[in-house]
């Protein structure tokens, strides 16, 4: 980021009344200046176009072959009669990687490649707030986890309807729903899965307020991935899976049944509340005293 880039500085202050301190206007520059320069990088750019493949490249393999039966995600069987299963199968293969991938990029830059650039004292000399900061931050990477999810599903979503075109869903519990409904349960998971990226980004941008390194952060955060989907199938310490963040992140499947299972949903949504709560706050006191060199 240029220092001279005037995008940085808060709002000018608006005048009160007689004898009143003047009053800040709410001003959204820091968070624009944030997310052109995470959308202006190039690879942020590739990544998406990474996960954009994802869905076509399955369409087009559904398409010129029939998927065998038991092998690959639940939805490819289903694809042939509606192109909206199509970025569900893309959202279930890609949820295991490539998004928590993408989001660990993200979140590797967010805080320490700000400190491996040297402009992160600039930005907070500007004047800029750390807590403003931090903050600012995490909603970029919320925004970025809902990018990064519509991109898979608008992609899947023309590919399929292209090649399988539109018509009645089949849900998962037999029943059929209406074009127009099925669209809007597929709004509702990718709703739910992006916040399910947005409270990992909140462990990410922790990890990133620990180092310098943004490759390092990245990396981490996606040991911590991995080694989650790793305790989550190991059935010995099942105590420990309702914990554990991505516990609940295939349970999207619940919102395609009729009517939609909620519990499942609940509780994953409340355990995404519970990180993004706990490592943002773990984010925000390290922070808030780090001793910023770079």
């Amino acid at each position: 980021m240029s220092a001279t880039e005037p995008v940085l500085t808060d709002a000018p202050a608006t005048t009160g009344p007689a004898g009143a301190p003047p009053r800040r206007r709410l001003s959204t520059r820091l968070l624009r200046s944030e997310l052109r320069l995470i959308a202006g990088r190039r690879r942020n750019q590739m990544g998406l176009l990474v996960l954009a493949a994802v869905p076509v490249l399955i369409a087009v393999a559904v398409r010129i072959s029939s998927p065998r039966e038991g092998r690959g995600p639940d939805f490819l069987s289903s694809i042939t009669s509606n192109g909206l299963f199509v970025p569900l199968a893309a959202l279930s293969v890609e949820l295991g990687l490539f998004l928590p991938l993408a989001i660990a990029m993200l979140a590797g830059d967010s805080v320490a490649g700000e400190a491996n650039l040297g402009t992160l004292r600039y930005l907070l000399t500007v004047p800029v707030g750390r807590t403003r900061l931090l903050v600012t931050k995490y909603v970029s990477l919320m925004i970025g986890a809902l990018w990064g999810v519509a991109v898979v599903v608008l992609a899947g979503t023309v590919a399929g309807i292209a090649l399988f075109g539109t018509g009645p869903m089949l849900t998962l519990s037999g029943t059929e729903i209406p074009f127009g409904s099925a669209v809007w349960r597929v709004v509702l998971v990718s709703l739910y899965i992006a916040a399910g990226l947005a409270a990992l980004g909140a462990v990410g941008l922790f990890i990133s307020t620990l180092t310098e390194q943004p490759l390092a952060a990245t990396v981490a955060l996606m040991i911590f991935t991995i080694l989650s989907w790793i305790a989550d199938s190991v059935p010995q310490i099942a105590w420990l899976h309702p914990w554990l963040l991505v516990d609940q992140w295939m349970a999207f499947g619940d919102l395609l049944r009729d009517p939609p299972f909620w519990d499942n949903v609940s509780q994953g949504l409340w355990v995404d509340l519970a990180y993004a709560v706990v490592f943002g706050s773990l984010a925000w006191a390290r922070f808030a005293g780090k001793d910023i060199t770079s």
